[in-house]
Formats: structure tokens, sequence, C-alpha cells
């Protein structure tokens, strides 16, 4: 976004002075490239987040007269937040976390469905309290299990690695004081709690800094109509989760050392209670469990009790939870060491797992209820209030849920099955012939379904190439027509062609986040149940079946088990050279950046929410400046910084909105959040935006992967809200004016297109000083109605005209918007600037529609998939065992696996032909000027009726009226 030489906008700004608030996106442009200018000086905050001016502008409120043709601008940086110092590189092992909390917030919108909103908000935090015992139970397995219990206690384990010497007991239980198997548990113990102590670090030390900055706005009492109405980032308990974020980091905290103590209990209570063991420990080992259960009663109980109150900021802590559960369980905690410590002289681990081991069964099987819990949820808010283009049909929250499983169960199984195979010497952890037995034989069975999924992803990839490979051959012609007066260059063609394509691609990634969602559910289960079944690892578990499955087994566990160690290595890696190095830093911080703006409102250790900063920031900065020098604001935010911008915005005061004007590009408002988080970012919640900003433009390309159009409207005479799409690139080929190749921008650079600065000059025109009212009034189209987003909740990416032209399902844009080297551009009767008459309009991405047949290909494929895998993983595993599966009823389940995948392979023709069709007809629809109804403008249509090779012309300002074909299509 880096500030370039602007030309004249062909606006003269209103007199008195006037502000332009830059807030970057993602990836921390610098203050001095969003002002151009390397000197720069900072007006008002510190070394994490500031504003900043050029040196020549600080003092432009002593001379407004210096500024009477131009805006004052400012630049708020706000990356530092996200890619700040060295200890950022520690958020690498709360990714889980951050994937668990994003999906609390895409949840479908319902109002009035108190109960179900509860329940999903319980059941969310349920999976981010799963996540954190699988951490440290994944810490536990690697000290306490593969080191303490297993390799101390095998001579040849500790023969290769002598800093284990004082713990090592011989077969005879002989050795030092260390030797006894309690007191090694006892002193591995140590390396899960410090895991814990440093996560309640991490989260008290960003809980000070993020979640208890004062929000702006006054407390709103919960039972006032504004509270119930407005949407959520509006209320001003929204960017203040204080209370809620100490509570769960209590609870969190508290579950932590409660998963130590249980698996130190686990193994010295199970051993007290043999014959011959001492009534006393025993009577202890049974107060210590006991203890246990309580605590995690008490746990479960403070995350399920309340969540987030938005209605005003809510400053009072839970003293007693907050202080008291942390502190019990260190206790609990301490009472586990001493009890396991204690002297047992005849005690002695030969080897094998440790007693307790049961654990990542039982959290694998209580995350995929949760899971599926979440997912009828969701179904039945969406059904309840259905808002068009929600991603999943209300999925999207259990299918993220999922993935966040899936992370913590590669993170952990990643680090136990590197110490693992390290630990076993020459052997194979889990297949014998090594110093030791090996990681839990579940991990090993979830690694291995590792490069299965990774071969389902790799299928979906291929599909997508194809598809891009196709669409970009068909845009590719109309680029060129696109062009009559310039030669047509192919490989320029193509190069803007794919470009638009792979900007589609996009609106794709709810299919592929959902499918991958799938997968990763059925293959962790299919791992719970092999384990359960088989007690074997899959290599030892397919031996005797047919050399193909036998051959693949051990080829998967081989693979697997290499792949999720080296994604363990990559993620230690990565996360030293951000600590050392700030540009790699900067780097991971865009993952912060995307997924970090919404409130810790489901996991307290996930990475904080630079929003509860971001957002007063922005708010404070704009109140102070709009109330100290009565002058006008236009605040224009990029990419992430669109939807801060908004947020901001959304808080302020009636009368200080009056003031304030919003210009947004690159904006994912509504493509990504607005799909994705439809309750927040839905339909009416972009509507109340528009009301309650006076004056809202919003900038977009079809070559930009992330920004779109708003895109939005209540049925009233509200004004547009989209320009777009741009032209991209401004020019085709070398022309005098421009004898170099003009570059095509994509998601950056908006500020190069003259649309910006002639945006913003008329945005500043048209507000009114101190003075609130409605939405700034529309221009008038060419039939005397007032310009307005386009109330169709369906459409996509539409730059606005006379009617939305939509492409082939899942197809992506259908035409480019270009240029030539035309002479200067004439501007309408609004002063927009007017395509040349051959410029075409973009179509409509649309999303394809679930038909029935679609739905009922994926539910045959999948039934086909479930019965096959049976037909030939089953009987082979249960083959000798009381369960042997008779061959009448082998030959069945083959059967019925064959009749389902022939369904499924005439399902699936049946639906890519009735999309052939559909193509066909929109594109002829297309060719005939008619609309995606199949209705045709008609005689009544005002305006020229469009060229047969081109489609119809888009109106600059969002008008849905037929409009002149001399507006502009940016």
């Amino acid at each position: 976004m880096a500030r370039t030489a602007p030309p004249e906008s062909g606006v003269e700004p209103p007199p008195g002075l006037n502000l332009e608030l830059l807030v970057h996106g993602v990836g921390g442009t610098t203050p001095e490239e969003m002002l151009g200018d390397p000197r720069i000086e900072c007006v008002t905050g510190d070394a994490t987040a500031a504003v900043y001016r050029r040196a020549d502008d600080v003092d432009a409120e002593a001379r407004p007269q210096d500024y009477r043709d131009k805006p004052v601008a400012e630049a708020y940086s706000w990356s530092n937040l996200t890619s700040g110092n060295g200890a950022r590189a520690l958020w690498l092992i709360l990714l889980p976390f951050m994937v668990a909390n994003l999906a609390h917030w895409m949840r479908p919108a319902a109002h009035g469905r108190h109960t179900a909103l509860r329940l999903h908000g319980v059941l969310v935090r349920l999976i981010g309290l799963s996540l954190t015992v699988l951490l440290v139970a994944a810490a536990c397995e690697v000290a306490l299990d593969l080191v303490a219990w297993q390799c101390a206690g095998s001579d040849a384990c500790v023969d290769e690695r002598s800093w284990l010497g004082f713990m090592a007991q011989s077969p005879s239980g002989e050795g030092g004081w260390w030797s006894q198997p309690g007191r090694r548990l006892a002193l591995a113990a140590v390396v899960p709690a410090v895991l814990t102590v440093l996560l309640w670090w991490l989260s008290h030390r960003t809980w000070a800094a993020y979640e208890s900055q004062r929000p702006l706005r006054t407390e709103v009492t919960e039972y006032d109509a504004e509270a119930r109405e407005r949407p959520a980032l509006c209320l001003p308990g929204f960017w203040y989760g204080k209370r809620l974020v100490a509570r769960l980091r209590a609870a969190h905290t508290a579950a932590g050392f409660l998963t130590v103590a249980a698996a130190l209990a686990a193994a010295s209570t199970r051993y007290d209670r043999k014959p011959g063991g001492s009534a006393g420990l025993d009577a202890v080992g049974w107060l210590l469990e006991v203890l246990i259960v309580g605590c995690a009663v008490w746990v479960v109980y403070v995350v399920c009790r309340r969540g987030r109150k938005e209605s005003e900021p809510d400053d009072a802590l839970d003293k007693v939870t907050v202080r008291a559960l942390p502190g019990l369980t260190v206790a609990v905690l301490l009472l586990a060491v001493v009890h396991a410590a204690w002297s047992r002289p005849e005690w002695i681990s030969s080897g094998g797992e440790l007693p307790g081991d049961e654990t990542f069964g039982v959290l694998a099987v209580g995350q995929g209820v949760l899971v599926a819990a979440l997912g009828v949820i969701g179904l039945l808010l969406h059904r309840r209030e259905p808002v068009p283009r929600t991603v999943l049909k209300g999925l999207g929250a259990p299918a993220v849920a999922m993935l966040a499983c899936a992370l913590g169960g590669v993170m952990s199984g990643g680090v136990t099955q590197r110490v693992g195979d390290w630990l076993d010497g020459p052997g194979t952890p889990g297949a014998g012939g090594g110093h030791i037995e090996g990681p839990p034989i579940l991990l090993t069975w979830q690694s291995s379904a590792i490069p299965v999924l990774l071969g389902a992803v790799l299928v979906m990839l291929a599909f997508l190439l194809v598809r891009l490979s196709r669409r970009s051959a068909e845009l590719t012609d109309d680029v060129e027509r696109g062009y009559p007066d310039a030669l047509p260059d192919p490989s320029r063609s193509r190069r803007i062609a794919s470009t638009v394509a792979r900007a589609a691609l996009t609106d794709s990634a709810p299919w592929i986040v959902g499918t991958v969602a799938l997968f990763t559910l059925l293959l962790g289960a299919a791992g719970v149940l092999g384990t359960w079944l088989t007690r074997q690892v899959p290599g030892r578990a397919a031996d005797g079946m047919p050399g193909v499955v036998d051959g693949f087994a051990d080829t998967a566990q081989a693979l697997g088990s290499w792949l999720v160690g080296l994604a363990f290595v990559l993620l230690v890696a990565w996360g030293r050279r951000a600590y050392r190095d700030p540009s790699a830093r900067r780097t991971i911080g865009i993952l912060w950046d995307v997924g970090t703006f919404w409130p810790r409102a489901a996991h307290p250790f996930a990475p904080p929410c630079y929003a509860e900063r971001a957002v007063p920031d922005l708010a404070w900065r704009m109140a102070t400046w709009t109330q100290q020098t009565g002058g006008r604001l236009v605040i224009s935010g990029h990419s992430q910084g669109s939807v801060l911008a908004a947020a901001a915005v959304w808080h302020l005061e009636p009368g200080t909105r009056g003031q304030i004007a919003l210009l947004t590009y690159g904006s994912p408002l509504e493509r990504l959040y607005g799909r994705w988080f439809p309750a927040y970012f839905g339909p009416r919640q972009l509507d109340d935006l528009h009301h309650q900003v006076d004056c809202w433009r919003n900038l977009w390309r079809l070559t930009d992967p992330i920004g779109g159009p708003v895109d939005h409207a209540d049925g009233g005479d509200v004004p547009g809200v989209d320009r777009g799409p741009l032209l991209d690139p401004l020019e085709y080929g070398r022309t005098l004016r421009h004898p170099l190749p003009s570059p095509i921008l994509g998601h950056s650079e908006y500020q190069a297109d003259p649309a910006f600065d002639e945006e913003r000059d008329r945005l500043l025109a048209r507000l009114r000083t101190r003075e609130p009212g409605p939405a700034c009034a529309a221009s008038a189209s060419p039939d005397g109605q007032a310009a307005r987003v386009g109330a169709d909740p369906d459409m996509q990416r539409d730059g606005g005209g006379s009617e939305p032209l939509q492409a082939p399902p899942g197809d992506g844009a259908a035409t480019v918007p270009v240029q030539s080297d035309a002479p200067p551009a004439r501007r309408d009767g609004n002063d927009q600037e007017a395509a040349p008459s051959w410029a075409p309009a973009p179509a409509v991405p649309s999303t394809p529609t679930q038909t029935p047949t679609s739905s009922a290909a994926w539910l045959l494929g999948y039934a086909a998939l479930a019965f096959t895998v049976a037909a030939l993983c089953v009987p082979a595993v249960l083959e000798g065992t009381h369960l042997a599966v008779p061959e009448a009823a082998q030959v069945v389940a083959s059967a019925a696996g064959a009749v389902l995948a022939l369904c499924t392979g005439v399902a699936a023709v049946i639906r890519a032909v009735s999309e052939l069709k559909r193509a066909n007809t929109d594109r002829m629809r297309l060719n005939r000027g008619m609309d995606v109804d199949g209705e045709d403008g008609g005689p009544g249509a005002s305006g020229p009726q469009p060229s047969p090779d081109l489609p119809r012309q888009a109106g600059g300002d969002g008008d849905r009226s037929h409009s002149d074909p001399g507006r502009s299509s940016m």
C-alpha cells in the first residue's frame, strides 16, 4: 500500500482542515511506505502501535490554510501488535488454540435462539479445553512415558544416553535414589508443569497489554434496545474481554496442572492397588483421585458457566476462580508428586507403556463427539435463519474446529514420534526390535493417516489446477476482445486471465476446508477404531493381509511418522528463525494478522486479539481529532485494515460519525468475513454499518484474491458503496504515455489508481462538519432514481450495473475489465470517469447451488468409501479372533460398496452434465444480453443494448437500473 504521487482527481476538497487516516493491511506495511516519505514522526502512540505523519505535516492544525487543497495524511501502524518482539515466535505452539478460537466466531446468524447460541459457545469452549489437555498430555507422554518410564527403565536405552544414568534401574530393581519409577516420574513432571506455567505467562502478559485496554463507548444496559438490535461489534464490551479471558485462563491453567497430576496418580495408584501394596499409600491415592475429579468438575463448570458479556465493559473479576482454582490444582499436583516419589523399593518398570495411556483415545473420541454436536447446532441455526453465502450451510464452525483438533494432533504426535524414534535406536517405534516400545499406538495410527489425507488434498489441488487452466483459457478470449484498439498479445492476455482465474479460487476455499475436515474426522475415527480393535500399530495389524494392503499399511506408517516428525522439526526451525530474524517474524505475523482479529472467547492461550488494542486506538484518534478541530476525516483501510476501520467507525458516537467517511479497498468485509462470520459481518450487519456511516465507498478488482464488493442493501434509497471492478492493469500494452508494461496490481497498490484519490476527495466534499444525519445522498442515475447497493443478497463480486451477470457456477469471473490507450476519458453526469464503450463489465462468480443431485453424490461417495474400507480391512483385521466376520458378510459388504461406488459415478456424471448445461445456458444468455434469470432487457431498458460479443456495461456507482454505457465500469 505504498503511497504514490496521485494524479489530479478532478474533485476539489472542501475548505477547512481535512484528515486522511490510513490503516494498512496484513504484512506490516511501514509508515514510511504508507506516507510515501522517509521523514516521519510519531504523533501519538508507543512502539507497539502508533499514528505517524510526515515531518512537514506534524503541525498541520496550526496552519490549516496550507491544507485547503489537500488532506493531511496520517498512518496508523499496528504491525508490531502481531510481529513485534522475539517472544512472538513462541506463538507458533498456540496455532491450534487460535484456530479453535476462530470457530467460536463462525457461528451462523440466528437472533432469538439464546439456548442454541449458548450451547454453541459452550461446545467450542470445551473443544478449546480439550486442546489444552492434549498439548499438556503430549508433554507428559514425552517426559514421563518415553523418557522417565521407558528409556530410563531400559538398559540398552540408558547405555546410549549417559545423561539418564542417574535414573537407570537394573532388571533386579537396583539403582540410585532416583531410579525408582515413581521418583523418575515425579522429576519428569517438571517438564509439562513448566509448559503449563509458560502458557499461563504468555496469556497473562498479553492479557495485560490487550484485553485490559478500555473501550471508547459508554456502558449500554444489556436490556436496552440498542444492545438487542445493533450488531455485536457496536457494543462497548465487544472489544473488552478482560473478565472472560482471566476466568478461562484460570480454568485452562488448572486443567494443565490436573493433567500432570492425573498422569502421576495413574501410575502410582495402579501399583499400590496390586497385591502387597501399601494400604496407606492406597488411601492417599484414593484421596488424590477424588481431588483430581473434583477440581476437574470445577474446571468444566467454569468453562461452561458463562461466556462473553458485550453490552457493557465487564471489569469485574471472579477472584475465587482466578486465584483459588489454579492454586488448588497446584496443591493437588504437589500432593501427586509426593505420593509418586514415596519410596516403593519393589516397583520396577520393565518397559512398556505408562499406565494411564488411554488419555489420547478418550480425548480423540471426546473431540469427535463435540465437533459432531457443534455441526448439529450449526445446521439448526442456519436452517432457522439462513443467510445467503454462509459457508458450508452453517458447518463452517465445526469444520474449522475439526482442523484445530487435527493441528493439535499433528503437533502432539509430531513431538512424540520424533522423540520416540530418537530414543528407540535401530528399531521403529511400535514395531519392535528397538530399545523401547515407543509412543502410544493411537498416535501412530493418527500419523499414518497423514499420507492418506495428503493424497486427498493433492487430488483436490489437481482438480483445482485443471479448472484453473480451463477458466484461464476461457478468459483469454474475453481479454483480447476487450482491447479492440490494441495489438493482441497472447502472452499478456494469458497472464491477465490467469490472474483473474486465480483470484476467483478464493471462493472455493469453503468446500476445500469442509472436505479436509470431513476426511480428518473419518480418518481419526478409523484410527481410534483400529487401535481399540487390534492393539497394534498399522504395520503389524496388516500382517497376514493381502500384499497390497500390508505394503500400504507399512508405507503409510513409515511415511506418516516421517512427515509428522518433519512438521514438528520445521515448526521448531521456523520459530527459532522468527525469534532471531525480524523479517521472518513479520512473515509469521501475517498468520496472526488474519487469525487474531477476533477476541479470545474460546481459548485463553490463543494469541491475543490485536483488535482489542487497534480498534480503541482508531476510535479514540478519530473522536479526539474531530472534537478538537471540527474538521472532516476519511479513514481509508486496505485489506485487513478495512475491517479494523469498519469496526472502529462502528464504535463511534453518532455525532462523531457525522464527520467521518469510510474508504475501503481490497476489503474482505463481505467476501471473507461476511461468508465465514455471518453473525457479525452478514448482510444485516453491513446494512447497519452503511446507515451508521455518513459516507462509505469500496474499491475492488477482479484480480484481487482477497478484496471484493460489499454488495448489500436494505431495500431503501441508500447510496452505492461499491466502485468496481477497477481496471487492472490500467494499460494493456506499451503506449506513448506508458512505454513500459503496466503491472497487474491484484491486491496491492490501490492508491496508484486514479479512482482512489477521486473517491477520497468526493467523500470529503460530501461530508457535513459536525452535522450527523442520514447517509450521503445518492448520486442521481440517468432514470432519476438514486443509485444504491444491489438488493440481491446472492450476488457476488458485482460491480453494480443494470443487471447482475452470472458466470457458470464455480468458475469465477467471466470477463476482465480492461482499457487500451484511449483518449482522455469523459465524465458522466455524476462526475464519474466513464469507461470506453468497448470495456466489458465483470460477470458475477457464483457459488454453485448445492442441488439434491450434488448432495447425493457426496453422500454416496462417502458411504462407498466407508463400505469399501470396511470390506477390505475389517475382515482381515479380525481374522483369527472371536470377532471374525463370516465370508457371506464380507461378500455382502463388498457388493454394497461396489453398488454405492457405481451410484456415486452415475450421480457424478449427472451433476457434471447439469453443470455443463447450466454453463452453456449462462454463456448463451450473456451473448444475447440477457440477465441470469433469463429475462431480456427488452425495449423498455434504458440505454443502448450491448454488443452480442461483449457483456453489458456496469454502472460505476452500483446502480441497478439500466444505465448509460458511458458510465464507468470501474
